[in-house]
C-alpha cells in the first residue's frame, strides 16, 4: 500500500510541474516606421576629377636645356617651366632675319624705280613677292624661338615630370603634367539600366566626399556618353556649385559617393529597411509588424527594388504608419510580445 500511494505522489507532482507553463519571454527589439516611398535614391561610386589638365609638351625637337619646376609644385599662370637649348633656333632666327631685311631693301628699291618706271610692273611684284615670303619666314623662326620655352598656360599644380635637364627630346614629347588643383567636376560610371533616369528633368544629383562625410553638395549634369566600348559603363559628369565648395579643398582623386534622387513611379509603394525582411527556409519575404500592444504578426510582404544604401520597396503587404521589426527578426515567434529599444 505504501509503494501505491508513493506511486500516487509522484505522479501527482510531475503533473503539477508539466501542468506550469512558461510563459514566451519579451524578447527585445528594435522596431521602424513604414513609410511611402516620395522618392528613391540610387548611389554610386565617384571621383573628383581635374577641372584643367594638361601635358605639357614643346612644339620643336631639341635638347632640354632646364626644367625649372618639380613634382608638387605651385605654379602661377605664364610661369617658366622649362627651357630648350636655343642656340639652334637663334641661327635659324639670325639667318632669317638676314634674308628678311635683304629681301626688304630690295623691295624698297624696286617700289622707287617703278616710280620712275625704271623697271617692268612684272619685277616690282616680284620683288614683292619675295619680301612677303622672306617676312613670313622670318616672323615664323622667331615664334619658334619663343617655343623653347614652356610656360604655365593656368595656375596649377605640378602633377608629374617626365624628363631631366640635357635630355633630348622630340616634337610633341611630354614635357610635365599641369593641373588645376581645385576641382569642381566629379565623375562616376552609371549601369545601362539606370540611364533612363538622366532624361528626367525631376532627377537631383548630390556628392558626399568622404573625407567630408557630413556635407551634402548638390550638383548638375554635365555631360555622359551615349556608348560604352568596353561594357563597364557610362561615364557620367557632374558639375558642382563653385560658390558651395569655396570652404572645402576638393582637389582632383578625392573619392565620393555619388546620390542620384529621382521622384518614384509606384506611388504605392512602402519603404523599410532591408534588416527588416524575414526570409525563412520554407520561401517567402515576411516582416514583423508590431501592433499597438507590442505584440508581433509575421505577415507577407512583396518586395520591390532595392535603393539606397539599406532600403528595399514593398510593393504590397503593408502600410504607411506601421510599425516593423528591423533587429531580431529571426528569433521571434508570432504573437509574441516585444519591448522597443529605440523610439
Amino acid at each position: 500500500m505504501y509503494r501505491i500511494l508513493s506511486i500516487l505522489i509522484v505522479t501527482l507532482f510531475v503533473s503539477c510541474k508539466s501542468s506550469h507553463v512558461n510563459p514566451s519571454p519579451i524578447r527585445p527589439v528594435k522596431v521602424a516606421t513604414v513609410h511611402a516611398i516620395d522618392y528613391v535614391d540610387r548611389d554610386f561610386a565617384g571621383m573628383a576629377t581635374a577641372d584643367d589638365a594638361v601635358n605639357m609638351a614643346f612644339k620643336i625637337a631639341g635638347q632640354v636645356s632646364s626644367v625649372d619646376v618639380s613634382k608638387g609644385e605651385m605654379v602661377s599662370k605664364g610661369e617658366l617651366l622649362a627651357r630648350l637649348d636655343p642656340r639652334d633656333v637663334e641661327l635659324q632666327v639670325a639667318s632669317d632675319r638676314s634674308q628678311y631685311e635683304r629681301a626688304r631693301s630690295q623691295f624698297e628699291r624696286m617700289r622707287r624705280l617703278l616710280d620712275h618706271e625704271a623697271v617692268s610692273r612684272q619685277e616690282y611684284e616680284s620683288a614683292q613677292a619675295a619680301y612677303v615670303q622672306a617676312e613670313s619666314v622670318y616672323e615664323n623662326s622667331k615664334d619658334l624661338l619663343n617655343e623653347t620655352r614652356l610656360r604655365a598656360p593656368f595656375a596649377g599644380v605640378i602633377e608629374r615630370t617626365y624628363v631631366d635637364a640635357f635630355q633630348r627630346v622630340e616634337s610633341g614629347q611630354t614635357i610635365l603634367r599641369l593641373v588645376n588643383p581645385v576641382s569642381t567636376t566629379v565623375e562616376f560610371t552609371m549601369p545601362e539600366k539606370s540611364m533612363i533616369l538622366l532624361s528626367e528633368s525631376s532627377i537631383r544629383y548630390f556628392v558626399r566626399f568622404d573625407n567630408y562625410p557630413n556635407v551634402n553638395f548638390e550638383a548638375r549634369l554635365d555631360t555622359y556618353a551615349k556608348t560604352s566600348s568596353d561594357a563597364s559603363g557610362f561615364p557620367v559628369s557632374l558639375k558642382l556649385n563653385k560658390g558651395e565648395i569655396a570652404k572645402y579643398n576638393i582637389s582632383p582623386g578625392m573619392t565620393c559617393q555619388v546620390t542620384i534622387r529621382a521622384s518614384d513611379k509606384l506611388q504605392s509603394a512602402m519603404s523599410v529597411p532591408l534588416t527588416a525582411i524575414y526570409s525563412p527556409a520554407q520561401g517567402g519575404e515576411y516582416v514583423w509588424c508590431v501592433d499597438a500592444d507590442d505584440v508581433v504578426h509575421l505577415r507577407k510582404v512583396q518586395l520591390g527594388d532595392i535603393f539606397g544604401r539599406d532600403m528595399v520597396a514593398v510593393t504590397s503587404g503593408l502600410r504607411s504608419g506601421e510599425r516593423v521589426v528591423v533587429a531580431g527578426v529571426y528569433h521571434l515567434r508570432d504573437g509574441q510580445k516585444v519591448r522597443i529599444l529605440n523610439n
